[in-house]
């Protein structure tokens, strides 16, 4: 016994020390029989990476309906959407939902890209008051701006894109004079071409 004392040193200061080195010793040895392969994680790691970056970077899966690049935006989808600004700039909701329903049938027809769109002319045929209407006609036209300089695609001939400054939205139209349809006839003229 007074050997085993004199190994762990003098009174309960080696004591404690002998306790320390023990559980730094049996942590180390866990640490070392518990810790996987580094390799084996850096392998799943660097697979699961690419498995993410490629999904996130990849466009979107084209159909036979996707226009190629710097062709004209399709007309199915425009002349309802058209019909809605005109009514909306108008004041009025008549056509709205029935054009809102074509805009995303259309849409729908156009693969994964439009997207969007179709989400958007959705929820646009959903609205019943006009105010509820002109901010989902907002995230319908911000779908289809972004989808139009996403493909490269031109407006047809005669359609315009302008912006309002004020709801910070564009919208598209054919007619020369500026016709807001975020406001309709109160700020009829509110906005600019782009």
């Amino acid at each position: 016994m007074k050997r085993h004392r004199q190994a762990l040193g003098a009174g309960s200061w080696g004591l404690k020390r002998f306790r320390h080195r023990c559980r730094v010793r049996l942590q180390a040895d866990l640490q070392v029989r518990l810790k996987p392969n580094p390799t084996y994680y850096t392998a799943i790691e660097i697979a699961l990476a690419v498995l993410v970056f490629a999904s996130a970077c990849a466009p979107a899966p084209a159909t036979n309906e996707t226009p190629a690049a710097g062709s004209e935006m399709s007309r199915a989808v425009l002349d309802p959407y058209l019909k809605i600004q005109a009514a909306l700039s108008d004041d009025r909701m008549d056509g709205v939902k029935a054009n809102a329903g074509e805009v995303a049938t259309a849409a729908a027809a156009l693969g994964a890209p439009a997207m969007k769109i179709d989400t958007a002319a959705v929820q646009l045929a959903s609205a019943v008051e006009i105010e509820d209407a002109r901010e989902k006609f907002g995230t319908l036209s911000e779908a289809i701006d972004t989808y139009m300089t996403g493909l490269k695609l031109k407006a047809p001939e005669g359609v315009k894109v302008a912006f309002c400054p004020m709801v910070r939205k564009p919208w598209l139209q054919t007619a020369s004079a500026i016709d807001n349809p975020y406001y309709g006839k109160s700020m009829l003229t509110c906005g600019n071409f782009r």
